[in-house]
């Protein structure tokens, strides 16, 4: 049963926003978010957190400046995911823009799995590399840096997963959750620590003249990127996060963006004049995820480094063609996943750990987030890699930090899980084949320990009620032009509607003219094509839907009772 609550306003925020001359409906939305002054909207560059707060910046800066200027052959070794995507073709960029050798592998994550494995290093190790920097990943790669070392390669990690007890011997170590770092915005995604890397090596490169030899690159255009990743590794836009991935919007809707964006968003019939952050975390971000599902992320990150249209077009067709193919893939694998839980009594679980033995382990972190939905509890969906283990990926609930949980189980059944690793809401697991019923039982046991009754509760938080007056053409367009995202939710709200003409369209979504206050809006109820009663309870967000060129006030509705 999901229960219908309003966000809890800070008033003496709400008041500070007044006095600064917000208006009061978007005071009361600013103030349910946390923000406590106006400083918190600048989204202007000026208003970013300055590279010198993250500790280890500077070192990196000087290790790569040593690099580039005894042209040293530098390799980046990326993730499979968009973050990681575009992590990569930052790197790639920026050192390639500022003199540097440099090339880059992604792991094939069947083979290899997650992070700077030993077998990665082996991998690369081919391409005589003098210097590897991991983006989006090498925390908790202690084993391979080890082997790094042993070869004479020298590490730089950059990443912003939680660190585990030991760390790696890197070189450099840049990860703003590492302990004794002091950079505000804990929430950097991959993508987020590598452009601050670059940025200071710039302005390192720079105290040397470097740039008298060469352009100095405007590294404000790689926010295009910035913005993607963020948006799509789900991380908080927190107020740093909220100015990076604006600004990268900014540069996508006035068309200066990468040919791999570019095309990515036609390839999906977007417009990129109207792009937001829906765009990057449902459109292009699946897109690029579903290569390194399915296949490998060499094609999205080719995609994210193309230079011409044309080039960009021809690989964003294959991204497209491969997110087809996952849904496919999803869809099976989601019935599958429903029909095994159907008999159980999910009102008694805690926590759902599901496995079978046809299942893809690409597609593993879709379906547990598809069932976490359905039941809200914590889940971790797992697949077997074929060589005698199962790789698992966890999606949890508010109440639940599904790395800590992993770790408990650790610490509670040692052995039982072979490899771990994450974040509150999302972790990536490896455990022996056979361990699956007993792992089934730790988890749920774990679980109890760490969560309460009414974290199992699913709560709809909404923006409370809104006069009719109030949801105007203008004031719709402007909450559009803003961001919104994870941790910074976009609007809902709460409202007693008559339906005055209903009827299903696609099959499957029901069409609407609703009636407020004795205003009619145009709405839309998605998934959902059976009949409303005369008079609902509504819980909604408006948008401007634009059909054949003209543009009207739309709500979807998400909730009615």
């Amino acid at each position: 049963m999901t229960t219908i609550v309003t966000r809890p306003i800070d008033s003496a925020a709400f008041a500070t926003l007044i006095s600064q001359n917000i208006d009061p409906v978007m005071a009361r939305l600013y103030a349910a978010r946390g923000v406590t002054h106006e400083r918190e909207l600048d989204t202007r560059m000026s208003a970013m957190l300055t590279p010198a707060q993250l500790a280890h910046v500077e070192d990196a800066a000087q290790f790569l400046c040593m690099a580039i200027q005894s042209q040293q052959k530098i390799l980046i070794v990326a993730d499979y995911d968009a973050d990681g995507a575009t992590a990569c073709a930052v790197g790639m960029r920026a050192l390639s823009a500022m003199g540097a050798i440099v090339d880059y592998v992604v792991p094939d994550r069947f083979k290899y799995g997650y992070g700077l494995t030993p077998e990665i290093v082996a991998l690369a190790s081919a391409k005589n590399p003098d210097i590897i920097v991991t983006v989006d990943n090498g925390i908790a790669s202690v084993d391979g840096v080890a082997e790094a070392n042993r070869r004479g390669i020298r590490v730089l990690v950059t990443d912003h997963h939680l660190p585990g007890e030991a760390l790696p011997d890197a070189a450099v170590i840049v990860n703003p959750n590492q302990r004794g770092d002091c950079f505000s915005s804990k929430n950097l995604a991959g993508v987020g620590v590598i452009f601050y890397v670059m940025l200071a090596l710039r302005a390192a490169l720079r105290r040397l003249n470097h740039f008298t030899k060469i352009a100095e690159p405007n590294l404000a255009d790689l926010l295009d990127l910035v913005a993607l990743g963020t948006v799509a590794d789900v991380v908080k836009l927190d107020h740093n996060n909220r100015v990076l991935v604006e600004q990268g919007l900014a540069r996508v809707r006035a068309g200066r963006m990468c040919a791999g964006i570019r095309a990515l968003l036609q390839v999906a019939g977007r417009d990129h004049r109207r792009a937001s952050t829906y765009d990057f975390g449902f459109v292009v971000g699946p897109r690029i995820n579903a290569a390194g599902r399915l296949e490998d992320m060499s094609i999205g990150i080719a995609c994210l480094l193309a230079d011409d249209d044309e080039t960009a077009a021809k690989l964003a067709d294959q991204l497209n063609q491969l997110n087809r193919e996952r849904r496919i893939i999803e869809a099976d694998m989601r019935d599958e996943a429903l029909a095994s839980l159907a008999d159980i009594d999910i009102g008694e679980r805690y926590a759902i750990a599901i496995f079978e033995p046809t299942w893809h382990q690409g597609v593993v972190g879709i379906l547990a987030s598809r069932i976490r939905e359905k039941y809200h509890r914590p889940v971790i969906a797992f697949a077997s890699d074929g060589a005698g283990n199962l790789k698992g990926s966890g999606r949890s609930i508010q109440g639940l930090h599904m790395r800590d949980a992993l770790d408990l189980i650790t610490k509670r059944y040692p052995g039982m899980i072979t490899k771990f690793g994450g974040h509150a809401m999302a972790a990536g697991l490896t455990i022996p084949q056979g361990a699956m019923v007993d792992f089934a039982k730790a988890f749920e046991t774990v679980v109890r320990d760490l969560v309460s009754p009414n974290d199992l509760l699913e709560q709809l938080a909404t923006d409370g009620a809104i006069t009719a007056d109030a949801l105007s053409f203008d004031f719709v367009q402007s909450l559009e032009s803003k961001v919104w995202g994870q941790g910074f939710a976009a609007p809902s709200f709460i409202g007693a509607f008559k339906v005055i003409e209903q009827k299903v369209v696609g099959e499957k979504h029901l069409k609407l003219k609703l009636s407020l206050d004795g205003t009619t809006f145009e709405a839309i109820r998605f998934g959902s094509p059976d009949a409303l009663n005369a008079s609902i309870d509504a819980v909604f967000r408006p948008s401007i839907n634009e059909f054949r060129g003209a543009k009207t006030l739309q709500l979807t509705i998400d909730h009615t009772a």
